[in-house]
């Protein structure tokens, strides 16, 4: 638009001058001592512009060639800085797509080729993160060094050097070291939100209830995170505050919540078991009461059945409010039923454990069935559902029930012909007791170890009498010599040899 407006106003100028040459036309004369020179105007006027014109273009062509140098630096400054930036971004695009190895090679080359002290440290903190994620922590950690190294005193680039190693760090549960680094930029700034968010998640890792709680309200301050991530820390946390305070802070560490984390599960089952240790029980009810009404969870459930049958009146009416909008939840009627059995209401419970067992089958209900049985004698039923629930508890072995041994495997026995070909050893060599027993008392302290019992000699065998051998054929009557199937008894060392006679 600039060149057309200043082509019009030369397209202008031009038609005036040529009208005006036209209306008042005359000679000029140049006049000199011994010279007198004659031109017409029209000419003078051309031929100035014409040398005007001339002179520019001169003087143009000079400022060309003298600024030559500087012009050719410039040229060398744009060719490595589009190199650069090829670079970067063929690295980051390598990053992106899952080639961490190639994008590694070209953002190194990138580091050892640029002169942009901002080319460095992105380059740096970059090709740091390619090798986190390849797992290599010492080349991640080279290549952070270089990148603050090549930071310097630039404060922007020491930040962002800062806060992406705290990132990498906290993504291999190194808190200490990203703590210290995102501190500092705490210390110096509440309104950079990016490094408040890691040290909260920093925190978090660590399990610091106290800095999370400040951290999360700071961040809610200032819009810096989601609504439902806030509620989540402020749960963990506030649970964990009144955890710690107990009965003598629980005042103070209550009336700091609002009403909407006083109904957070954990807050408020946390808060109901301080108040039930001190005997509360009409105040922990009134505290899990609406958190129940708001989440139904599980944990808050379980929490309300467990009270002294004086309060179950109270909780078992408001339990029963809570079915009429929740009429299939299994917990809400496995809390019922374990009211009812407080209150001694046995066919209520029956029917309500019974209604939670056909939505969901849960290890509770059959144990407090069991239970329920038992007090009533049906003892057949009370051990079908204790079964029930210890096979809900794991997986449990099966156990046979009057089965025999099976027969050992002698096929492999030394025989005596193998005994045969042993050197001979002396009897007062060998010890008096067994191999297990020696390896018992081996194991056995120095003080208090039993000695070895020797057994005493054997006399020789008399000539078995008659009651004798009536005796021992009474006991063959008596137990079963029929061979056992599947075994081979000529394969048995312990066998009675039969002669050939």
């Amino acid at each position: 638009m600039r060149t057309w407006f200043w082509t019009l106003i030369l397209f202008i100028a031009a038609v005036a001058l040529a009208l005006v040459l036209r209306e008042h036309a005359g000679n000029v004369y140049l006049v000199t001592p011994h010279y007198l020179a004659r031109a017409s105007l029209t000419y003078v006027v051309l031929c100035t512009l014409g040398l005007f014109i001339v002179l520019y273009v001169l003087l143009r062509l000079l400022a060309w060639f003298s600024d030559g140098p500087e012009r050719f630096r410039l040229w060398r400054g744009r060719r490595a800085q589009r190199r650069d930036q090829a670079l970067l971004e063929t690295g980051w695009i390598s990053i992106l797509e899952g080639r961490y190895e190639q994008a590694e090679k070209d953002l190194m080359k990138l580091m050892s080729k640029t002169r942009s002290q901002s080319s460095k440290v992105v380059a740096g903190l970059a090709a740091a993160r390619a090798a986190h994620y390849q797992g290599q922590i010492a080349q991640r950690d080279e290549a952070l060094a270089a990148a603050r190294a090549a930071a310097g005193d630039d404060a922007r680039l020491n930040e962002a050097s800062a806060v992406a190693s705290a990132e990498l760090y906290l993504d291999q549960n190194r808190t200490e070291e990203a703590i210290e680094l995102l501190q500092d930029l705490q210390d110096a700034s509440s309104r950079h939100l990016h490094a408040t968010r890691l040290l909260l998640r920093a925190y978090r890792q660590q399990g610091n209830a106290e800095r999370v709680y400040e951290l999360t309200r700071l961040l809610v301050r200032r819009s810096g995170i989601e609504r439902q991530e806030a509620l989540n820390h402020i749960e963990f946390a506030a649970a964990a505050r009144l955890r710690v305070g107990g009965a003598e802070q629980f005042k103070a560490l209550w009336s700091d919540l609002k009403s909407e984390e006083k109904i957070l599960p954990g807050v408020a089952l946390e808060a109901a078991l301080i108040q039930e240790h001190e005997g509360n029980y009409e105040e922990a009810g009134r505290i899990l009461e609406p958190a129940i009404a708001v989440s139904f969870d599980s944990r808050l459930l379980e929490a309300y059945a467990q009270c002294p049958p004086e309060y179950v009146g109270r909780r078992l009416a408001k339990a029963e409010e809570w079915l009429r909008s929740q009429p299939n939840n299994p917990v809400l009627l496995s809390t019922l039923g374990h009211l009812c059995l407080t209150s001694q209401l046995w066919g209520q419970g029956e029917h309500y454990l019974l209604r939670s067992l056909k939505i969901q089958g849960d290890l509770r209900n059959h144990a407090l069935l069991g239970n329920l049985y038992d007090s009533l004698g049906r003892h057949d039923e009370a051990v079908s559902y204790w079964r029930k629930a210890a096979s809900m508890a794991g997986t449990l072995p099966i156990l046979a029930v009057s089965t025999a041994l099976p027969a050992a495997d002698t096929r492999h026995d030394p025989s005596h012909t193998d005994a045969d070909s042993l050197p001979s050893q002396d009897d007062d060599d060998l010890p008096h007791y067994t191999y297990a027993a020696s390896v018992v008392a081996e194991d056995l302290p120095d003080q208090g170890r039993p000695l070895p019992v020797v057994a005493e000699p054997v006399p020789p065998a008399a000539t078995p009498s008659q009651d004798s051998l009536s005796s021992s054929s009474d006991l063959d009557d008596y137990f079963d010599t029929a061979p056992i199937p599947g075994v081979d008894l000529s394969q048995t060392s312990d066998r009675p040899r039969r002669s050939n006679d």
